[in-house]
């Protein structure tokens, strides 16, 4: 037994031997190239160690040491590109309620008026929709504390909280003399990133806000109700993804999916070759072939990106709208341990089915259409894109800068979901209408006068 281990190991330091002695050239120069930068590295991080103890020594007034640590690792992130940053213990916290899309809270969508906290609408089967509040009632006071001087964060923050806590609301009513005061009871709220309606009585209109938790699910859900409501009478889906900033890969992934039967959604690629990935479709389409029209503007990031990019690669969907922003990277959230936070880190880009990069490009739709903007409104409706964002990933080929993120508050305004529901009526015809999940190449945007 002896013997034969002898054996081994002799044949395993023989074969490193070789090794060695075969690219014994190339290690030296790594060697001494590795020293060099090692030697390097330190005296940076002597030098930011000289730096951190002049500031806590001589700053005009004492400095919190954990703060200029957070500050010191929040520039080294944003020093990266605009999408890498460091997230303190509280705004972790923050994101991973946003990407659940699921709080105790009272459900009220809410905006800052005046400095004043005015409800947009409550949300329905909610403690505050149950309570009766209404849309433009204005929040005037949480508790015994004065909204006034808040925040929209902070007075948002001080209305969530835990499942069956309560809270003290006064309310001013417009058509009421005296305020309202109303006592509810948190509960658990979902955010709804997905709402739907009938368009011109025969066609499946379907919002998508952000890809939360709650996305894949709210979608399926309306696809179902809507297909139920409208049965044969049902022309097609317009699945609108303006002005959606994005959210969770795995839920771009997802939504996809529900549109394709088969092929690749997406891939990811990270600095090294083997971190490659690549998302496939399962069988399953769930509007079983119906005609989808994805609408797009320069406000449509990320996630948004992913989706139309892969519908429209395998000409399952006509894009309509604008050009898209041009986010084609991907995130990873890396925790830091109990109460240090998390690093939001740019860890790979990402490629349509086709194999194209959108960073710092976008997506150009299938059908351009610009909106009739306001006059007062023109110089605040363009987006600039990823391309204008300083320290930018740089893309291959031409940059391109965004577009119009426009969107009439009015429907019977919006020219682009007009355009989709000419299209699904076949009253305008795309020549470039899909035809199969076969991966498209690239083509100019078609120009519609209207």
């Amino acid at each position: 037994m002896m013997r034969k281990t002898s054996v081994i190991l002799l044949s395993a330091a023989t074969g490193a031997a070789l090794t060695l002695f075969v690219t014994q050239p190339r290690a030296v120069l790594m060697g001494s190239s590795a020293r060099a930068a090692t030697s390097d590295t330190y005296r940076q991080l002597n030098l930011f160690g000289d730096v951190f103890e002049r500031v806590r020594s001589d700053y005009v007034e004492k400095p919190d040491d954990s703060k200029l640590v957070e500050s010191a690792i929040s520039g080294m992130l944003t020093g990266l590109d605009p999408h890498s940053s460091y997230m303190d213990a509280k705004s972790f916290r923050d994101m991973q309620v946003q990407t659940r899309g699921e709080f105790g809270g009272l459900g009220i969508e809410v905006t800052m008026e005046d400095g004043l906290i005015k409800v947009v609408s409550p949300i329905d089967d909610t403690p505050a929709s149950k309570a009766g509040i209404m849309a433009n009632d204005i929040i005037t006071n949480l508790d015994d504390e004065a909204v006034q001087g808040l925040t929209l964060n902070q007075a948002v923050e001080k209305m969530r909280g835990p499942v069956n806590t309560k809270i003290r609301l006064k309310i001013v009513r417009k058509g009421q003399d005296n305020p309202i005061e109303v006592t509810l009871v948190r509960d658990n709220i979902r955010v709804r990133s997905v709402r739907a309606r009938v368009e011109s009585d025969d066609i499946a209109y379907i919002r998508i806000t952000t890809f939360n938790e709650q996305t894949t699910e709210g979608l399926k859900r309306e696809i179902g109700n809507l297909s139920t409501q409208l049965g044969d009478k049902l022309k097609g889906f317009i699945i609108d993804l303006r002005n959606n900033p994005g959210g969770l890969l795995e839920e771009a992934v997802t939504v996809s999916d529900a549109f394709l039967e088969r092929g690749e959604i997406v891939s990811t690629r990270g600095r090294n070759a083997e971190e490659t990935q690549r998302r496939a479709a399962h069988a399953g389409d769930l509007t079983k072939g119906k005609q989808v029209i994805v609408l797009i503007n320069g406000g449509s990031a990320s996630a948004s990106e992913i989706v139309a990019g892969a519908l429209q690669d395998h000409k399952r969907a006509t894009l309509v709208g604008t050009r898209s922003f041009g986010k084609g990277s991907v995130q990873t959230i890396i925790p830091l341990g109990s109460g240090n936070g998390a690093l939001r880190l740019t860890t790979a880009r990402y490629f349509t089915p086709s194999g194209k990069s959108i960073q710092a490009k976008g997506i150009v739709p299938d059908i351009e259409v610009v909106q009739d903007v306001p006059d007062e409104l023109k110089a605040r409706t363009d987006t600039k894109g990823e391309a204008s964002l300083r320290g930018h990933l740089k893309s291959e080929g031409d940059e391109k800068t965004g577009s119009q993120s426009y969107v009439p508050p009015d429907a019977k305004n919006d020219k682009a979901l007009k355009m989709a529901a000419d299209l699904l009526h076949g009253v305008k015809v795309n020549a470039s209408a899909p035809t199969g999940d076969k991966a498209a190449i690239d083509k100019p945007a078609s120009k519609v006068a209207n």
